[in-house]
């Protein structure tokens, strides 16, 4: 019996010079036949059949050697062969391959800089991952991906060493070990070509430095492109802030010493003439209202250039035509500039485009929220004309939720349809519940245990529900309250509250007096404005003073009036107006509140009222000055005394820290000295905030300073400002899984030698 037989063998690296070499070889060539079998060897792991679908011929068709080159070629493409040939025993086609082994396992060695996930998720983008096949090139390549992680956290001297492991199976294990170093640190940052400005100032520019006391935290001595990038653009936008028109930039270079360890910055810079603005003109189509876009014009005629405010005009006038619906407008401020006399003029061109209406608007980002709780707030409606002002306001109304730490709003074109947009409505959500469940412990308390349940946001429904446990000795407290925002389709609230608080003074004696507090309430809000809303209720409240030890005595002589145990019907009105720019991190707008109680039934008559006021100011883009005000008063009605437990209550977080909880007010005549509160308070603050260093795109982590004003006064007491208390102190707020965190360290300027000090102080979910 005889066979013909020939081989056609290919490895990867030759695979280009296959086709050439088989022309050159004719002594290999094997005569076209029609493939009666096809057999495949070597295979251990691969399925047989991502062989077969790879091949260019099958049983039945012709053979020819350029259908053997292109099936090798197909082969060698899938990367899962280290090597393939074809051999030929009459009409019967081999396959014989060669598989390249695959990765069983990846470990690193020496890791301290990064999560092993981020490492391995790196690693999978460059095709190395555990079970796909291996080759030298591609650990190689992963070893250079590794380096480069490392050089973007400044580790330009780390090392990273490879080592393939075989084992059964035609597997490897991948051992990687790092070296990591430590971080090149910026020791130099030169400007070059500075005249007006020190270079300490342009410095103050840049978020790299070469270290000081946050840099631990900040990483602000590490060298990094995209951080330097950032720097460069700061930089530009300060001169031309300044009148600096033409300023540019020549060169930057970076230095590395030798054992990486070193960086040293030189930027060169051309800081050109200092230009004044000699006027604004305008030109193009502005929908015959050119007075009115003349008043929106940022730039002032006679001061120095500044890009800001040009910028601000053009966004602005995009704006105002949005409002019309032409939601293309283009706005474009050229400037003619005369370098004989330092002085510019722009000349801003509109064209208005095309006016446009919103066909469909779409919702991202809300993997909890429901999408009725987002679309609820909007004001730009489907199928209606485009209208800035609309689109604004519901950006607004859904920031002023509270659920999200970011909403944006995209117009997008729709191809073939210029007339319409569709609207992209991007939120980030925030978490907006928290559950407590802990002990504590104190010589006072011994063991209290608490269980808390609160949801802003409950079940993605808007709707707010909370539960509040408490089984302190001298403070125990069930409360359930819940709030659905939209109890009718128009917008109008529903707000039940049941309570039940027990509440002990802190003597160290089991048989101390107490207050039980016990009732239930409904509300309404009615909205009556886009940002305004008024409230009505009634609450039903029952008060019990439980005799025992140290009952001061003003508690006695109420009790010998109305009762041990009274009951009081109050009904509630209020108003409150929100204009902040957000609920979560405002940094403009106000926030103000008017509430009223006036019990109307029950053995207790008083009128109670409290106003609030917070205003948010802008200052730059890092710095926000809020204010806030808070007056309460009250008064008995019908000749009958103010109740005491309607007091209220000034000092610590909330109302002027620094001084210890409630602790700011009228004290009972008795010898306990137990603070009454009082039905007239007066509290001041203001704060400056400012991101947290290095805090990147969590937005609510902020530092704070402030100052703190305020007292509470007795019935026969008139409000003295002589009487009030303040203090000054910086702190942290964020907020954080758990709920609204604020620390804060205050030191009190103005105080008596009786006042209750308290200077580190710690809560969650005030807001001044």
């Amino acid at each position: 019996m005889s066979f013909s037989f020939i081989r056609h063998r290919l490895s990867s690296s030759a695979l280009t010079l296959f086709a050439s070499a088989l022309a050159c070889l004719p002594a290999l060539a094997v005569e076209p036949f029609t493939v009666r079998d096809i057999r495949v060897e070597g295979l251990q792991r691969i399925e047989p059949g991502t062989v077969f679908a790879s091949l260019p011929f099958r049983v039945g068709e012709q053979y020819t050697d350029d259908k053997g080159a292109a099936g090798i070629r197909a082969l060698f493409a899938l990367g899962l062969f280290k090597d393939v040939r074809l051999e030929t025993q009459g009409d019967i086609l081999v396959v014989v391959v060669e598989e390249r082994p695959s990765v069983a396992a990846v470990e690193f060695i020496g890791l301290k800089e990064f999560d092993k996930d981020v490492l391995f998720k790196a690693l999978k983008e460059v095709g190395l991952a555990e079970g796909r096949p291996y080759d030298k090139a591609l650990a190689d390549k992963a070893e250079q991906e590794l380096k480069r992680q490392y050089i973007s956290r400044s580790l330009y001297g780390a090392e990273v060493v490879t080592t393939a492991t075989p084992i059964d199976r035609n597997r490897v294990n991948l051992t990687f070990t790092i070296t990591e170093g430590g971080p090149a640190k910026i020791s130099q940052i030169e400007i070059v070509g500075n005249k007006v400005f020190s270079a300490d100032t342009l410095r103050d520019q840049f978020n790299l430095d070469t270290g000081g006391w946050m840099s631990w935290y900040t990483k602000s001595d590490r060298y990094s492109r995209t951080k330097l990038n950032g720097d460069l653009e700061a930089l530009r936008s300060f001169y031309l802030a300044r009148g600096y028109l033409e300023f540019r930039i020549d060169s930057t270079q970076v230095a590395m010493s030798p054992d990486k360890q070193q960086m040293s910055i030189t930027i060169n810079i051309n800081e050109g003439e200092r230009f004044v603005v000699s006027g604004v003109r305008l030109e193009g189509n502005y929908l015959d209202k050119d007075d009115e876009f003349k008043s929106l014009v940022k730039i002032k005629s006679g001061e120095p250039y500044n890009a800001e405010t040009v910028a601000e005009t053009t966004k602005v006038f995009t704006d105002y035509f949005g409002k019309f619906g032409f939601a293309f407008a283009r706005v474009e401020a050229k400037p003619v500039i005369d370098r004989k006399n330092n002085r510019v003029q722009f000349v801003l061109f509109a064209e208005p485009s095309r006016r446009a209406y919103v066909r469909r608007i779409l919702v991202a980002g809300n993997n909890r929220t429901r999408d009725e709780v987002i679309r609820r707030e909007f004001r730009q409606l489907e199928a209606a004309w485009y209208d800035g002002d609309k689109i604004s306001l519901s950006r607004d109304r859904v920031n002023r939720l509270g659920y999200f730490t970011d909403v944006n709003v995209d117009t997008q074109e729709i191809p073939g349809a210029p007339d319409q947009v569709d609207l992209l409505f991007s939120v980030t959500e925030k978490p907006t519940g928290s559950i407590s469940l802990g002990a504590g412990f104190s010589s006072a308390e011994k063991i209290a245990l608490s269980f808390g349940v609160q949801q802003e946001n409950a079940f993605g429904s808007g709707n707010y529900l909370a539960v509040q446990v408490n089984t302190s000795k001298y403070n125990r407290n069930y409360v359930v309250s819940t709030t659905d925002p939209y109890f009718t389709q128009n917008g109008i609230s529903r707000s039940v509250d049941l309570f039940h608080r027990t509440t002990r003074p802190y003597l160290g004696d089991l048989n101390a007096y107490s207050l039980v507090n016990s009732g239930v309430g409904l509300r309404f809000g009615v909205p009556v404005t886009e940002t305004d809303r008024v409230f009505v209720g009634a609450n039903f409240e029952q008060t019990q003073i439980v005799a025992g030890t140290g009952l001061p005595v003003e508690y006695q002589n109420y009790a010998n009036k109305f009762g041990s145990t009274s009951t009081a019907l109050p009904l509630t009105v209020g108003w409150a107006h929100d204009g902040r720019d957000s609920a979560l991190v405002p940094t403009k707008g106000s926030l103000q509140s008017f509430t009223a109680d006036v019990s109307v039934a029950g053995d207790v008559r008083y009128a109670r009222t409290n106003f609030k006021y917070q205003q948010y100011i802008p200052l730059n883009k890092k710095y926000t000055l809020a204010f806030n005000t808070d007056l309460g008063w009250g008064q008995g009605l019908n000749g009958q005394d103010y109740p005491l437990f309607k007091n209220f209550y000034v000092g610590g977080l909330g109302s002027v820290r620094g001084f210890e909880q409630s602790t700011l007010g009228p004290r009972s005549s008795s010898t306990t000295g137990i603070y009454l509160g009082g039905p007239k308070k007066v509290v001041f603050n203001a704060e400056l905030m400012t991101p947290f260093p290095g805090a990147g795109n969590d937005k609510t982590l902020r530092l704070f300073a402030f100052t703190d004003v305020g007292r509470a006064f007795g019935q026969d007491e008139s409000v003295s400002f002589a009487q009030l208390r303040a203090s000054v102190g910086f702190g942290l707020s964020w907020i954080s899984p758990m709920g609204p965190l604020r620390f804060s360290y205050g030191v009190p300027i103005r105080q008596q030698t009786d006042d209750r000090i308290q200077k580190l102080q710690f809560q969650i979910g005030t807001s001044f």
